[in-house]
């Protein structure tokens, strides 16, 4: 089977952010639910098509691309601002001592939860695509939180093993 490549302005992206000192910031659900209502909000804005993602507790993977409207780089900036001020309210909400792990002296900024420059690659065929959203699958397995992918609530493993899409963010790459 020959693979087409991507035009440009169609690649998506594999994209990682990590919490800051790699702390576990996304280990509660309530935490990863923030994130999700951010990418449902994206999704539902037509700014992003997701194809895959996991929530870990303290990074997340996704592999996404931008829709004609937003460039890839608004929208990231747009998840990381969102989420973030949500994190803070709930810290500040819940558990405050927690939130002063997050203080930092900067100018722009009392707290910070993601680290600065997170990873974007872009994905230029299908095969390619298909490698990266099998790795962000395994992710829960390695760290020993499920046997099987599609155990894992916080991951598109589940839509493409066709046992649905809880949250109603996910667009199968093969179909798009």
């Amino acid at each position: 089977m020959k693979l087409k490549p991507l035009k440009l302005e169609d690649v998506p992206q594999f994209y990682t952010a990590s919490i800051i000192k790699g702390k576990f910031l996304l280990n509660s659900d309530k935490h990863k639910l923030i994130l999700i209502e951010s990418l449902q909000y994206l999704v539902k804005e037509n700014r992003v098509i997701i194809y895959g993602y996991v929530i870990m507790d303290n990074h997340i993977h996704i592999v996404w691309k931008p829709t004609k409207l937003y460039s890839l780089k608004h929208t990231q900036l747009s998840f990381m601002k969102f989420t973030a001020q949500r994190l803070k309210r709930e810290l500040q909400n819940n558990n405050s001592i927690y939130l002063n792990d997050f203080k930092v002296e900067a100018k722009d900024r009392k707290y910070q939860f993601w680290k600065r420059n997170p990873l974007c690659v872009d994905l230029l065929n299908e095969k390619i695509i298909q490698q990266k959203l099998n790795y962000i699958h395994q992710n829960p397995v390695k760290a020993q939180i499920c046997n099987n992918p599609e155990d894992y609530r916080f991951s598109s493993a589940r839509f493409y093993s066709e046992l649905g899409d809880e949250f109603n963010i996910l667009t199968d790459f093969r179909k798009g």
